[in-house]
């Protein structure tokens, strides 16, 4: 995908460090400080312009959302948003999920959202999908114990993949679907790439894991 630059974007998000919150490695194990509250806190990385963060946040004002993007482009139309409708239930970090065990403690997460992942499609680059064995390792660190992954993608090699990494981390699969918006019975907030995607036809692949 390629990303357009935003003019002033860096200074936006510098300027705004309530809801981009500077320096996420020095809050490990203290997120409860951040949001004055001990809900628990779920994480979309990769929240893109942050359609899906900020639905979710108004429908569950019991809980906290942290949105990770690691691209100035992106993340500032997120942080956009919030300034336009603040929610004190979302923070916005600029970092690399690569991150996460530097900037969260043990357990400190409780839910965990994967939209529509760069399918990094060279076999040479499975490392780098979020839904590697590499990564899950990763999330079970920073999530609590029964945490639900939730995964959604229009990438069928990418479902795959996710499934079997899920699969060989010890994951249990409570639910898939290979076409989430005809499974009506599944809650669903789209994100941006979902409207798209849905209006041009595409099925949209989902997978509840558990850890």
């Amino acid at each position: 995908m390629r990303l357009r630059n935003v003019r002033n974007a860096s200074d936006l998000i510098d300027n705004n460090s309530l809801w981009v919150v500077p320096n996420p490695e020095t809050m490990n194990g203290k997120w409860a400080d951040i949001f004055d509250n001990d809900h628990p806190i779920h994480l979309e990385i990769g929240c893109g312009k942050g359609k899906f963060l900020m639905e979710m946040a108004q429908t569950n004002p019991d809980v906290n959302f942290i949105g990770i993007e690691k691209f100035d482009s992106v993340i500032v139309r997120a942080l956009q948003k919030l300034i336009k409708k603040p929610l004190d239930n979302v923070r916005l970090l600029r970092t690399d999920a690569a991150f996460l065990t530097s900037i969260f403690a043990t357990g400190e997460i409780s839910c965990i959202y994967l939209n529509f992942s760069d399918p990094w499609p060279k076999p040479s680059h499975f490392r780098r999908r979020l839904t590697s064995m590499q990564y899950l390792e990763r999330y079970r660190f920073v999530l609590t114990p029964q945490s639900h992954i939730f995964v959604k993608t229009d990438n069928f090699p990418l479902f795959a993949f996710s499934m079997m990494s899920s699969v060989n981390s010890g994951l249990i699969i409570n639910r898939i679907s290979l076409d989430l918006h005809r499974d009506m019975d599944i809650a669903n907030i789209e994100t941006e790439f979902e409207a798209r995607f849905s209006k041009q036809g595409k099925p949209i692949y989902y997978i509840d894991a558990q850890y």
